[in-house]
């Protein structure tokens, strides 16, 4: 039996993946000034950091709407399930809309399976838990075996963020004016990470990108004393050669089967600024 796997715009995936996989993709919408875009649609990820970057505050985003959600379900033959792994949704409404949009659905044809995964991570997050069921399923593990145990790999995620700069916090209000003049002062650059509930923590506060990162590095341990026989992504702001040296670093240390640096989306770009960092893998089994 084939599956139709679905991300929204908090996904941010390897280049070709999309096609490769056969995954469908709900946009996010992006509020400029001029108009309202989606990304990855109506404007790539250069157009973005140009139309950012003229502008004093940060661009807002928005959630598909459910309708946008039915229109894609609508579009999957009937008799193939379909699993879409959605962003956290204690940073968004996006969760709440596609559920809001199978709901629609089933209304129509009730006998559909559609399953809504609420990832509690964005950007790389979710495309290390959207690798994961690729390969159950192209092992022919059931469907339902591949949701369970994706719902049981949501919990076993790490995300955790590097940021190079604060600006973009201090444009969308998450950190004010005058501690985030000291923290540029300072060179202060902050580490964060998902919470257990999705959310997005400070950890800690590092004078000096290069012990930042170090650190960044030595965080991984605390959660999987290697990770052979497992996959890590990262998502890298408009700094790919940047986040490559990083990616050998840790590649080094922790000797990762696979891995991934993705083009971070304009969702956590909005926050993250160019220069940030997103690294995500599975922690080890307690």
């Amino acid at each position: 039996m084939g599956i139709q796997f679905m991300v929204d715009g908090g996904a941010d995936l390897p280049q070709g993946f999309a096609e490769k996989f056969n995954i469908k993709e709900i946009p996010l919408n992006i509020h400029f000034d001029d108009g309202v875009y989606k990304a990855g649609v109506d404007i790539t990820t250069e157009q973005y950091y140009e139309m950012f970057n003229a502008m004093e505050d940060i661009p807002k985003t928005s959630a598909p709407s459910p309708n946008d959600f039915y229109e894609a379900f609508k579009e999957v033959d009937a008799n193939t399930p379909i699993l879409l792994l959605s962003l956290t949704k204690n940073l968004s409404a996006t969760y709440q809309n596609a559920v809001i949009g199978r709901d629609m659905i089933l209304d129509e044809e009730p006998d559909r399976e559609i399953e809504i995964v609420n990832t509690k991570t964005a950007s790389c997050g979710i495309t290390l838990l959207l690798n994961e069921a690729i390969k159950m399923k192209l092992k022919s593990v059931d469907f339902h075996e591949i949701v369970n145990q994706t719902k049981q790999n949501v919990e076993k995620t790490v995300t955790l963020f590097s940021l190079k700069t604060v600006e973009n916090l201090i444009k969308g209000g998450r950190l004010d004016k005058f501690r985030g003049t000291i923290a540029k002062t300072l060179n202060i650059k902050l580490l964060m990470k998902a919470s257990d509930e999705g959310e997005i923590e400070v950890t800690e506060k590092i004078r000096g990108e290069k012990k930042a990162l170090r650190r960044l590095i030595e965080q991984i341990g605390e959660y999987s004393k290697t990770l052979e026989g497992k996959t890590i992504v990262m998502s890298q702001g408009n700094c790919e050669s940047r986040a490559q040296k990083l990616m050998n670093q840790i590649k080094e240390q922790y000797k990762q089967d696979e891995d991934y640096i993705v083009e971070m989306g304009p969702l956590v770009a909005n926050y993250a600024g160019e220069g940030g960092i997103v690294i995500s893998f599975l922690e080890d089994d307690q």
